[in-house]
């Protein structure tokens, strides 16, 4: 009696995987792409409005204005009041915000992923008056 066992796959079944697992692979990957970006600027924005909603308000409850321009966000960090450690957040991409007070308007930028002012698309400035 002969034995009929295969052993291993045959190489047209192993390159009928490999085609399969490219196609899946061409379909999924587009829809991951710049999703990094994107959730870096979404983290940006939760974290102005988290340091406008707190630390801001603390300060401005307690000093009855919020810090001027010059002051800038280093008022926030003279104690550890505000911030543990007396640290400031950094942005997404290791850069501190830029506050503005403008007549007791407060504005909080990120440069964004180019660290320049200005810039389009995934580079363009994140504004606290701009998030969602």
């Amino acid at each position: 009696m002969k034995k009929n066992m295969r052993r291993g796959f045959s190489l047209i079944e192993l390159m009928i995987v490999i085609v399969i697992l490219g196609l899946l692979a061409a379909m999924v990957m587009p829809s991951l792409t710049g999703k990094g970006e994107e959730a870096k600027r979404n983290l940006v924005c939760v974290q102005m409005k988290s340091i406008y909603d707190g630390a801001l308000d603390m300060y401005k409850i307690k000093n009855s204005v919020y810090p001027s321009t010059e002051e800038g966000l280093k008022a926030l960090t003279q104690t550890d009041e505000y911030f543990k450690d007396g640290k400031m957040p950094k942005d997404s991409w290791g850069q501190e915000f830029i506050y503005i007070n403008n007549g007791g308007k407060v504005e909080l930028i990120s440069l964004g992923a180019d660290k320049k002012e200005g810039g389009e698309g995934e580079a363009k400035d994140i504004k606290m008056s701009e998030c969602k």
